[in-house]
């Protein structure tokens, strides 16, 4: 048996080379492993399951014809919060609540996009506390599509602005809530992404030996988890 885990692909249509890479990675790689956890924005953006062009049908239908041989799992990010039951009903996909803990290969292992770490950034908690509101995305989802895509537009370059302006280590997670974290749900390994800092760090979670490894986002290099019963590796690919 064999996982795969990924996070922060970012797919959008004004980046081909990235959706080719993805698409390759799920035929190559992905379908040789029993399960497959994308860990959050999968998409750059998402506004809505009723939103359908040919890029979005192209992702889903390669998902599904993957979920035929690996079970697929997906957790929100920060980007495609909005993706819904349709969405992942027609993909094959599972949905997993934040964080989710399992024992995998005699880890206790918890798995999070990674958001969450980052509470140094409270703007940011901010804003995501509020967009997970299920009246505010009630309110987003009935509008127009054309007034939702306007929206996510301005947010992004919102986004965007405030972060060019941040320092680098509010946009990190802040040790203390990932030790907290990790204690609470007691595992000795934490999988996240969201960062785009891909590394593997030793840590100490009650007096006892962890480790958190994190996923890169794809831009040059796509990013993959490996774990099986002997060993758990962070591998990365050229995209470009």
């Amino acid at each position: 048996m064999s996982y795969c885990f990924i996070s922060d692909l970012h797919l959008h249509e004004d980046r081909p080379d990235i959706t080719e890479a993805f698409l390759n990675f799920l035929e190559e790689t992905a379908s040789k492993s029993e399960r497959l956890y994308i860990l959050g924005d999968l998409f750059e953006v998402w506004i809505g399951d009723d939103l359908e062009n040919d890029f979005i049908i192209k992702i889903r239908d390669a998902l599904k014809e993957t979920n035929k041989s690996t079970e697929i799992f997906l957790m929100h990010g920060n980007r495609d919060f909005l993706i819904g039951p349709a969405f992942l009903s027609s993909s094959g996909m599972k949905l997993l609540t934040e964080p989710h803990t399992e024992e995998m290969f005699g880890k206790s292992v918890s798995l999070m996009h990674g958001d969450l770490l980052c509470t140094d950034d409270v703007d940011y908690q901010s804003f995501r506390k509020t967009s997970r509101d299920r009246k505010w995305q009630e309110e987003f989802l009935s509008k127009s599509l054309k007034e939702r895509q306007r929206i996510a537009k301005d947010l992004r370059d919102i986004s965007k602005v405030a972060t060019s302006e941040k320092k680098e280590e509010i946009m990190d997670v802040t040790p203390s809530e990932v030790l907290n974290t990790m204690e609470r749900s007691a595992v000795n390994l934490l999988i996240h992404g969201h960062t785009h800092r891909p590394d593997s760090h030793d840590v100490q979670v009650n007096n006892q030996p962890a480790k958190r490894m994190v996923l890169g986002d794809w831009d040059q290099y796509g990013w993959y988890i490996w774990m099986d019963s002997d060993s758990c590796e962070l591998n990365r690919f050229s995209i470009s």
